[in-house]
């Protein structure tokens, strides 16, 4: 945690736990893409023979329990102590734990596949190459990876939470062929990229990866 970077997310999202939670429940409800781009993420995690499953960057946990209810075996991992206490009172029939994914305490080839739905958006630049890395480690060869996140070029800093405390996050918007572009350097192939509201100011993307055999 010697990044700061890290330390400030953390405290953000300990700081905005209920207030983030809030602000997503229901939000799988009103968006059918993103629905559809999980059950292709189901459908590969299951055409590689099934496992473990980590939600990376798991939030309160409706995602993860979204995979389990699709029939994956899916835990949630996530950098914020009060998010994961949290996601375990709502969903207290799952795994979540705390942790980081630019060091993940999983064994190497230890998970069928890895979502990482817009978690990604706070690594900055420089630490994105070794996330991806830890995701290569983790997952097994031809486990899918899903990583989701908003498109454009610039860095915004947020300073107010949901629930009107101060926090102190930045959110790095990149272009899919970029992630796509990281990813194959860290050992995977890409399958599909989707963008999501092109026609918003900050559009969503999600990139469907697999790790090479």
């Amino acid at each position: 945690m010697a990044d700061a970077w890290l330390s400030d997310t953390r405290s953000s999202y300990d700081t905005d736990a209920s207030g983030y939670a809030d602000k997503v429940r229901g939000l799988l409800d009103e968006m059918p893409h993103l629905r559809a781009s999980l059950a292709v993420f189901v459908e590969a995690v299951h055409e590689c023979g099934g496992g473990p499953v980590a939600d990376v960057g798991c939030g309160p946990g409706h995602v993860t329990d979204h995979l389990h209810e699709a029939g994956v075996d899916a835990f949630g991992i996530d950098l914020s102590p009060e998010m994961v206490a949290l996601a375990r009172r709502t969903y207290p029939h799952l795994r979540f734990d705390v942790g980081t994914m630019t060091d993940l305490d999983l064994a190497g080839g230890a998970v069928a596949g890895v979502l990482a739905f817009w978690s990604v958006i706070h690594v900055p630049d420089h630490a994105l190459p070794g996330v991806f890395d830890e995701f290569h480690r983790v997952v097994r060869p031809g486990g899918p990876v899903l990583v989701g996140f908003h498109v454009g070029d610039g860095i915004r800093h947020t300073s107010e939470g949901y629930t009107g405390r101060p926090v102190n996050v930045d959110s790095h918007d990149r272009r899919p062929d970029a992630v796509a572009g990281l990813l194959r350097d860290a050992g995977f192939t890409i399958d599909a990229e989707l963008i999501l509201r092109p026609d918003e100011d900050v559009p969503g993307a999600v990139v469907f990866a697999r790790r090479r055999r």
